[in-house]
C-alpha cells in the first residue's frame, strides 16, 4: 500500500510505493510517488514545465498540462492545472472531462464560453479579463476566442490529478463508428458524415 507521510517527517528517506490512495489523503499527508526512492524535499512538490511557456505565441490553440503525469507529487491531490492559450479565431472544441470539475479563470484577452446540461440547455457567457467560470464534471464544454486579433490566455484548475478531456468531433467521426449509423444519428447522409471525417483528418 502507498505509505503516506504526514507533516513531521519532511526529510525521512522513503521507500517505493506501488498504489495509489483516494483523495481522502489529502487530510492525512502526501501520498509518496508510485517508485520513489530518496529524500522528500522542495524539489518533489515543484514544476518547472511551465518556464517560458509565453516567450512565444503559439498559432493555434494549445493546452499545457501539469498533472499527475508531469508532477507525480499530486497522487492522492485531486487538483491539476492547465495553461490555455487561444490565438485569434480559435476554439477549444465541444469537450467532456468525466473525471473532474474544471474552474476556469481567465488572465488575458476575451473568451465565449459555454457549457450543456443535463436537460440539453445551453449556458453561455462571454468572458472578461479577470472572470472565473464553472464546468461541472461531466458536461460538455467549450471557450472560443472570436476576437479577430487579439490573444486570449486562461487558466484552469481540476479537480482530479488526471482530468482527462474527451474531445467530441473527434471521438464521435474519427474512432471508426460506422458512416451509417453517424448519418442516422445526425439525420443526415452518409456523404455528409464523409466530408466532417475528412475535414477533422486533415486539420
Amino acid at each position: 500500500m502507498s505509505e503516506v507521510l504526514n507533516s513531521t517527517a519532511l526529510k525521512v528517506p522513503l521507500s517505493r510505493s506501488k498504489v495509489f490512495l483516494s483523495s481522502i489523503c489529502i487530510r492525512t499527508g502526501l501520498v509518496v510517488p508510485p517508485n520513489f526512492n530518496g529524500t522528500i524535499d522542495g524539489s518533489l512538490f515543484t514544476f518547472t514545465g511551465f518556464r517560458g511557456i509565453f516567450d512565444q505565441a503559439p498559432k493555434t490553440f494549445k493546452g499545457s498540462k501539469a498533472s499527475l503525469v508531469e508532477i507525480p507529487a499530486l497522487n492522492g491531490q485531486s487538483v491539476s492545472y492547465a495553461v490555455l492559450q487561444f490565438p485569434p479565431n480559435t476554439l477549444f472544441p465541444p469537450h467532456t472531462r468525466p473525471d473532474a470539475t474544471g474552474l476556469l479563470f481567465l488572465v488575458d484577452g476575451s473568451l465565449e464560453v459555454g457549457l450543456i446540461d443535463t436537460k440539453n440547455n445551453l449556458c453561455t457567457q462571454k468572458l472578461q479579463t479577470g472572470d472565473l467560470f464553472i464546468f461541472p464534471k461531466g458536461l460538455v464544454h467549450y471557450q472560443y476566442n472570436s476576437d479577430p486579433q487579439l490573444p486570449a490566455t486562461a487558466i484552469a484548475a481540476f479537480g482530479s490529478a488526471s482530468a482527462r478531456a474527451v474531445t467530441v468531433p473527434p471521438a464521435v467521426f474519427t474512432t471508426g463508428i460506422d458512416d451509417a449509423i453517424l448519418a442516422k444519428s445526425f439525420n443526415t447522409d452518409v456523404g455528409t458524415t464523409e466530408k466532417i471525417k475528412a475535414g477533422l483528418t486533415s486539420s
